[in-house]
């Protein structure tokens, strides 16, 4: 049961002073038997007193004001945490269709969990879920070959995709990031009537390899009956086990935003996320990711294979 020490630090800045920033967060760890939370600390600059609450999906969510003019706005998470989830996922991968049926009509959030949103693309899809064949297949394993799809089909290519690129955007691309993945994986699940949810977290793999390691992540929880939610990740292609740390969990992103609000004033703002993850053997993965705040479109409807190929090798640079 692997321990880990994750640094989060997220610093808007602004070219003129602000004022009145009203903020939600939800960087809390996710109160759950897979995951022992042995010191948390938020640090916020200003001090400001952070209201606390349980939200609708259960996540552990603050709201603070920092109503004096300032130039920046910090806020740091330190956790140490152990994670107590098997090595290896022990999925149900014999329950049926049928048994989804009925366990899902007992609950309300399950419902609400399969019910697929309106996208132009249907189509792509669908052509999707018939490569899989879900026929004769336990609901496990069709999620499973889902997230294999995605893997092998979908290219990994960060900076092309903001919080606002759509699924319909990256089936034309056919690339993204995790959380273009997870948003694409859970439109697949839900159109088999598969619940499903959306789940922000670390991932923490001590260089092995995996995509997204030493920065926030983003993947999948599916409903498996006789099981209950299991957490797929299709950007590694892999059952969540104990190399993931959850903080949040919701229908889509906007549920589970590690950090939102808003602000009076005229200035314009950088947003920076640094993330650092300490490894008991000593080890330290550390990541800075600078966000364009102006959320203007990153993806063309026009970009060619070859667009892609490029941004691909500057990124391996």
């Amino acid at each position: 049961m692997p321990i880990y020490q994750i640094q989060h630090v997220t610093k808007y800045e602004y070219d003129r002073p602000v004022k009145e920033s009203c903020n939600e967060i939800k960087i809390y760890p996710f109160s759950c038997a897979e995951q022992e939370v042995i010191k948390h600390e938020l640090h916020i600059a200003g001090n400001p007193y952070v209201q606390e609450f349980i939200d609708y999906w259960g996540n552990k969510t603050g709201l603070f004001n920092v109503l004096p003019l300032h130039g920046e706005l910090i806020i740091e998470s330190r956790l140490t945490i152990r994670t107590t989830a098997p090595d290896d996922l022990e999925v149900n991968f014999i329950s049926t269709w049928d048994e989804l049926k009925s366990e899902v009509k007992k609950s309300f959030q399950l419902i609400e969990t399969s019910v697929v949103d309106t996208i132009e693309n249907h189509q792509a899809i669908q052509d999707i879920i018939n490569s899989v064949n879900p026929l004769e297949k336990p609901v496990a394993q069709v999620v499973q070959e889902c997230s294999s799809y995605i893997f092998n089909n979908f290219k990994y290519i960060k900076g092309i995709t903001d919080v606002e690129t759509t699924v319909d955007e990256i089936l034309n691309v056919k690339a993204g990031v995790c959380q273009d993945f997870a948003h694409l994986l859970l439109q697949i699940l839900r159109t088999l009537k598969i619940p499903s949810r959306y789940v922000s977290g670390y991932i923490c793999p001590n260089k092995n390899g995996m995509r997204g390691e030493g920065a926030t992540h983003a993947w999948v929880e599916a409903y498996i009956p006789q099981n209950g939610w299991a957490g797929i990740d299709p950007t590694n292609n892999i059952w969540v086990t104990n190399n993931h740390v959850k903080l949040a969990v919701g229908k889509h992103f906007t549920d589970c935003t590690p950090i939102k609000g808003t602000f009076k004033g005229l200035g314009k703002q950088h947003l920076s996320v640094f993330v650092s993850i300490g490894y008991e053997d000593g080890k330290i993965f550390q990541d800075v990711n600078n966000i364009n705040m102006e959320f203007t479109p990153t993806i063309k409807k026009d970009i060619t294979p070859t667009d892609l190929l490029i941004q691909q090798k500057q990124q391996q640079q």
